[in-house]
């Protein structure tokens, strides 16, 4: 029967599980809990490949327990209800680990009918799943519950875990592996941190390979072609879709225009064309903002262009479009003035009109300057000083200058023009 490479070496001890030394290093918590035997309720949350399957196998085993697996995609109320059947009896003596995964897939029934049986002991439930369980998992379970978060496996690490991969397919072939340069390191790369999609790179390059007097060669082009676009994850039902609209951001913001090219490339290059555009739009108003005005419409145009002409051509736009923003300078005035005004207004502060700020129905001058209301323009430097504000608010302050230039010079003339 056919057994995939990811299974044939799937980590048998905690020291051979690759990535999650956070967690599972010596001395780190999740370590010491497993060697103390003593097993609480968790969830583990992490991208796929990262070994969460791994360590609870690894912790049934430690922990003499015996092991049931559901995938919540699949399984329902009646398949709990058959391993609660075996509790306390010669099945399951010292209890049941259940390693449910994929959680978030079990509805809040389902969630709640494992309640009793987690709180009494007689269940141990060890949770995975790829999405947020704060907003996945309802509260009665992650209240009962130890959250440990796998981290993407970094290429380092996902290095190793080809090496011992290469080599274990050597033995097993019976041929020798010549990899050309880079070659190994690109499927580590490429991988994405999940170790699941290296080990099976490997193992299609040795089945699609045309042996030499018992050597095959890994050429980087065939490593290209079976770990193409693996990489890349972005599924806007995921986390890790709003941590690259949020790393572009930060970047940006952050003036590093290479990092904001590698995450806007990694955007497109994961499909995301709509939603890159409509962060960058927001990033244009949001972190530029007063500092450069013009960057606006001009971002603006860019995203137009990138939808018209579709991908790769999109591409090219939307780099200057990055680039710019991350090179001009940043201003956050606008859009925080705004935010304090509208702390104000939802704590019902305000109140009614100044009296000369109203509209007149008959909207002619004549009746405007009864109320008492200024023309600015008729006055010099078209300014005249007058109450705007609601009573309630006269004295609030919510627009504070940026110290670009653009706004300092805004500054300046309006000082001047006060008499400041």
């Amino acid at each position: 029967m056919y057994q995939p490479l990811a299974d044939l070496l799937r980590p048998q001890s905690l020291d051979d599980v690759f990535g999650q030394d956070h967690i599972l290093g010596q001395g780190a918590i999740l370590r010491r809990l497993v060697d103390s035997g003593k097993i609480p309720n968790m969830i583990f949350y992490g991208p796929s490949g990262t070994g969460k399957t791994t360590v609870a196998n690894i912790i049934a085993k430690q922990t003499n327990r015996t092991l049931f697996q559901l995938n919540a995609t699949t399984a329902s109320t009646a398949d709990i209800k058959n391993i609660v059947a075996q509790l306390d009896t010669f099945m399951a003596p010292n209890g049941v680990l259940l390693y449910l995964d994929e959680i978030q897939s079990f509805n809040k029934k389902q969630q709640q009918s494992l309640l009793e049986h987690i709180e009494n002991g007689k269940i141990t439930l060890i949770a995975s799943t790829t999405e947020n369980p704060y907003f996945y998992v309802f509260n009665a379970i992650l209240s009962r519950s130890t959250v440990f978060e796998f981290k993407q496996i970094s290429a380092q690490a996902a290095l190793q875990a080809v090496n011992r991969a290469v080599a274990y397919m050597q033995e097993r072939t019976a041929l020798k592996a010549t990899a050309e340069e880079g070659a190994l390191e690109y499927i580590a790369g490429a991988c994405g941190g999940d170790i699941r999609k290296a080990l099976n790179a490997v193992e299609v390059l040795f089945s699609a390979a045309k042996p030499v007097d018992d050597t095959i060669v890994l050429s980087l082009d065939d490593v290209k072609m079976v770990t193409q676009k693996s990489a890349m994850r972005a599924d806007r039902d995921g986390d890790n879709f709003y941590d690259l609209l949020s790393a572009l951001q930060k970047s940006i913001r952050g003036s590093d225009p290479d990092a904001a090219c590698h995450y806007l490339a990694r955007l497109l290059e994961a499909g995301q064309l709509q939603a890159t555009c409509r962060r960058l739009m927001v990033i244009a108003a949001e972190d530029v903002g007063l500092a450069f005005p013009q960057i606006i419409p001009i971002v603006k145009s860019s995203v137009d262009m990138a939808l018209m002409l579709g991908m790769p051509e999109a591409r090219i736009p939307l780099g200057d479009a990055a680039i710019l923003m991350a090179t001009s300078p940043k201003s956050n005035t606008g859009h925080i003035a705004l935010d304090m005004a509208l702390e104000d207004v939802r704590k019902g502060k305000g109140g009614d009109f100044p009296r000369h700020l109203q509209n007149m129905h008959a909207d002619t001058y004549t009746m405007e300057r009864e109320q008492g209301y200024q023309y600015p323009h008729d006055f010099p430097g078209r300014w005249v000083q007058q109450q705007y504000l609601p009573d309630e608010l006269v004295g609030a302050s919510y627009y504070r200058y940026g110290e670009n230039k653009m706004e300092q010079a805004a500054k300046q003339y309006w000082d001047l023009v006060k008499g400041k």
